[in-house]
């Protein structure tokens, strides 16, 4: 399913610009950052801090131009203060168009996605180098 299909549109907010990945961290909100590399052949994006509502817009950006660009797309989730249904929309979406493997959830990710049955449908891994290799 096209990513315009799945939803996206509620995630972001449309100001007319395009966003390139290495941009995203610079409009991130206070309190959430992306940051974004190469590893093992993989794109790694990285996500620090709270995520809801509010906050998304930049990791959503980094998230779909990913899955649009690159065969395998790692979340480094090992930094996520804070989620909500938000950010669990926007992994599901993001595994339903591309390839995404999720690294090292913070507790408070990895307790949400095991109540609401995401860590079921997301592939979580251990490590960075797991994910990439997998």
């Amino acid at each position: 399913m096209p990513w315009d299909e799945a939803g996206a549109p509620a995630l972001t907010r449309d100001t007319g610009v395009e966003l390139l990945p290495e941009q995203a961290t610079e409009h991130a909100p206070q309190g959430a950052a992306v940051l974004q590399y190469t590893w093992l052949g993989a794109w790694v994006v990285v996500a620090r801090g709270a995520y809801d509502m509010d906050s998304i817009p930049p990791l959503s950006d980094a998230l779909r131009a990913a899955v649009r660009e690159h065969p395998k797309v790692v979340l480094d989730a090992s930094g996520i203060t804070f989620a909500d249904s938000t950010l669990l929309n926007l992994l599901i979406l993001t595994h339903q168009t591309g390839t995404l493997r999720v690294v090292a959830p913070s507790p408070q990710l990895r307790r949400l996605c095991e109540i609401t049955g995401v860590d079921g449908i997301l592939e979580m891994r251990a490590s960075l180098d797991e994910a990439a290799v997998s």
